[in-house]
């Protein structure tokens, strides 16, 4: 809110002179993070499943994610059903309120997709949510991506069967974009409409 700003020059990019301010601002955080960490991480290929755990902004823009990347199915898990509708703006297909079932989420999963989903994408902090969405994921290919941060004294916790069936696991830090020269890139897919903010 501040009208005049000392910052470093590393911290600064250039974008597009056209862009509204108002708008293109959230890319600069949770939208650039969400978004690259399905795209510059997860990597979903065309016709793939990913689960995005946590609809909002950050969740959000990472099922934006895996639409442009042209996944088939994007699954939405949230606590609160109230963000299913406007996820679909975003490209969530289907939605899933863990409340809602009686067995584990990773387990309702592997039944709606015939062993587990392609990619994953953790946007809780959660860590419940963060093993839930590294247990999801298909034996042999599958990728989960961690994105939300934890609470400091959190244990991650798994069996280690789940890594020695191939099942990958990464984490990120502001969707692996570099700020000065990714930023402007993700503000241009705003300005051509292919990005909902």
């Amino acid at each position: 809110f501040s009208e005049y700003t000392v910052m470093h020059v590393g911290c600064v990019a250039k974008i597009n002179p056209e862009a509204p301010l108002d708008k293109v601002c959230v890319l600069s955080c949770g939208i650039s993070t969400g978004l690259g960490a399905t795209i510059n991480v997860a990597k979903p290929r065309k016709g793939s499943t990913v689960a995005i755990f946590g609809l909002g902004a950050v969740g959000l823009a990472a099922a934006e994610g895996a639409r442009i990347s042209g996944a088939s199915r994007i699954i939405g898990i949230d606590l609160n059903p109230n963000r299913f509708e406007e996820a679909k703006k975003f490209g969530c297909t289907e939605f899933i309120n863990p409340k809602d079932h009686d067995k584990p989420v990773q387990q309702v999963l592997a039944e709606m997709t015939n062993g587990g989903v392609d990619c994953s994408v953790e946007c809780t902090g959660n860590i419940h949510a963060m093993i839930q969405a590294f247990e999801c994921v298909h034996d042999g290919w599958g990728v989960a991506v961690l994105v939300g941060v934890p609470h400091k004294d959190a244990e991650f916790k798994t069996h280690p069967m789940n890594f020695l069936n191939e099942r990958t696991l990464k984490g990120t830090f502001f969707g692996n974009y570099k700020p000065r020269t990714d930023l402007p890139n993700v503000v241009e897919m705003y300005m051509k409409k292919e990005l909902e903010v």
